[in-house]
Order: C-alpha cells, then sequence, then structure tokens
C-alpha cells in the first residue's frame, strides 16, 4: 500500500492518492483523498478490498502513522489482518515495495499528472487500462487473474471476432464456465512466471548494484522520495547529514548539520558519500 502525491489541488481538496496493488495478480485500487489519516486508510481497506474481495490475509505498508497507529492496528487484529512494514535494513525484500510494483504506482502517477487538475477525473480510465493490460510479470493483465475471463473493451468492439459477432447469451455462460474451469490453471502458470521474473530481477540488480558501507561520524546524502519526484532543476540529493549510529544490515541513523536527529533511520539505498 502507498501514498502518492501531492498532485494538483483537485475538488474538495483531494491531493492525495491512496494505492494498493494485490501481490499476485497486480490488481490495482486507488482513492483521491484531500488528507491520508488512519481512519481514511481503515475505511479505504472495508470498502475498496473487503467488501469486493473478502477478507486479506496482510497488508504491507511504509512505516507512515497513518498504517501503524493503535486505532489501525486495532483494527486489523480484530479482522485478523497481519500488518508488515517496509523494512529498513532491506527494501528490496517487501513484497509491494518490488520494483514491479513501483512501475505500477509510478506508471499511474506520470499519466496523472499530465492531466493537471482534471487527476481526479481520469483516475477511473488509468485504472481501467492498468486492469486490462497485459503485465511482462505475470503474462496476463490482472482483469483475467481476478475475474477468471477477458474483459471486453472498447476496442474490441470495433474488431470482427467470433465472440462479438455470434454472442449469445448460452454461449457465452458456456464460455465463461469454461474459463472459470480453467482459472486455477491460469493463476499457477502466471505465479510460475512471477517467481521466473521476481529471480531475473533480484540477479540483475545484485549484478549492478555495489555494496557500500559506512561508518558512524561519515558524511553522506539522502536520496529525495523516487515517488514524489522533484522538478528537473530541484536536488535529487539531501543533505549532508552525518551518521550517528548503524541499525541492523544496511540501516543508518543520522542527524543533521544543527545535531538535531532525524526521524527515521535511512537505509544504504538510498545514501550516498558526500565529498566536500
Amino acid at each position: 500500500m502507498e501514498i502518492v502525491g501531492p498532485f494538483p489541488l483537485a475538488p474538495e481538496q483531494r491531493k492525495f492518492l491512496l494505492v494498493a496493488i494485490d501481490y499476485f495478480t497486480k490488481w490495482v485500487e486507488a482513492e483521491p483523498l484531500a488528507r491520508i489519516t488512519e481512519g481514511e486508510v481503515m475505511k479505504f481497506i472495508w470498502k475498496n478490498i473487503i467488501c469486493r474481495f473478502g477478507l486479506l490475509r496482510e497488508i504491507i505498508s511504509d512505516n507512515g502513522r497513518q498504517f501503524q497507529g493503535r486505532r489501525i492496528q486495532e483494527w486489523s487484529a480484530g479482522l485478523h489482518i497481519k500488518q508488515r512494514f517496509t523494512s529498513i535494513s532491506h527494501p528490496q525484500a517487501n513484497g509491494q515495495v518490488e520494483v514491479t510494483n513501483r512501475i505500477l504506482v509510478q506508471g499511474i502517477k506520470k499519466r496523472l499528472d499530465k492531466v493537471g487538475g482534471n487527476w481526479v477525473e481520469e483516475l477511473t480510465s488509468a485504472l481501467w487500462s492498468y486492469r486490462t493490460t497485459p503485465r511482462g510479470s505475470i503474462g496476463k493483465n490482472s482483469f483475467s487473474l481476478v475475474y477468471g475471463t477477458e474483459a471486453i473493451i472498447l476496442a474490441k468492439l470495433g474488431m470482427i471476432s467470433h465472440r462479438v459477432l455470434h454472442f449469445t447469451e448460452e454461449d457465452n455462460s458456456q464460455l465463461l464456465k469454461e474459463h472459470l474451469d480453467l482459472v486455477d490453471e491460469l493463476r499457477e502458470t502466471s505465479f510460475i512466471r512471477t517467481q521466473k521474473y521476481k529471480s531475473t530481477m533480484i540477479n540483475a540488480h545484485n549484478k549492478r548494484v555495489k555494496a557500500r558501507h559506512f561508518q558512524v561520524g561519515d558524511l553522506v546524502l539522502w536520496r529525495v522520495d523516487t515517488l514524489n519526484p522533484v522538478g528537473k532543476l530541484d536536488p535529487k540529493w539531501k543533505g549532508p547529514y552525518k551518521i550517528t549510529g548503524k541499525i541492523g544490515n544496511g540501516a543508518y541513523e543520522l542527524e543533521d548539520a544543527k545535531e538535531r536527529p532525524l526521524s527515521r533511520p535511512w537505509n544504504v539505498h538510498n545514501l550516498r558519500r558526500f565529498y566536500s
């Protein structure tokens, strides 16, 4: 689950997008909001996920107050939903923060950024496009994996196909039944493809990235949030900050030039050495 924004101010003061992506099917649910609070997150989970698809096993999010406050933790526990938070020591290992899902979220944001103040009106079309477009990581589109059949999109209505040209309710029902009989096989095939794709991505990442280590007292810069990119002329890194401690494997505590500690640790993947 991700918070995306801020976008240009839309009607009802909405400027943020709360996005949830299913780990397996890559199905996307999103809701425009004026502010992101615990109550709004709980309402979103209930309305957009539970009431449509049933109770879920777990939710993975970052460590924001909206996701780990006492109210939402008690509410989730009452519904037997396990909460998992982004690991500061190895963010690549956290389901919804993996590369494929980041690409989805960034793609939605990029498309909505182009329409400015009308981004809320374009959200439904953007979601439909993502849900019905095949994904390389799963080999299918999200719609077919969730509902067990292909959606008829506008582009197909103008094409002469057997399904459209010879449509009858009986044939359509029989075809849908056949698709539902094969949905488990379809999902299993997509799962195998997903695991292979993930393995390939991890191997490519490990070959490309060199291990970095810092010592207490080193000066570093930290990367500006890639989900909410700054302007082309704005700095992509902030700092310098001083490393005051190391937590676990690859996470560091920082303080600013006035010796004020930052509110949370930072992962080595978002840090680089500062040279004065």
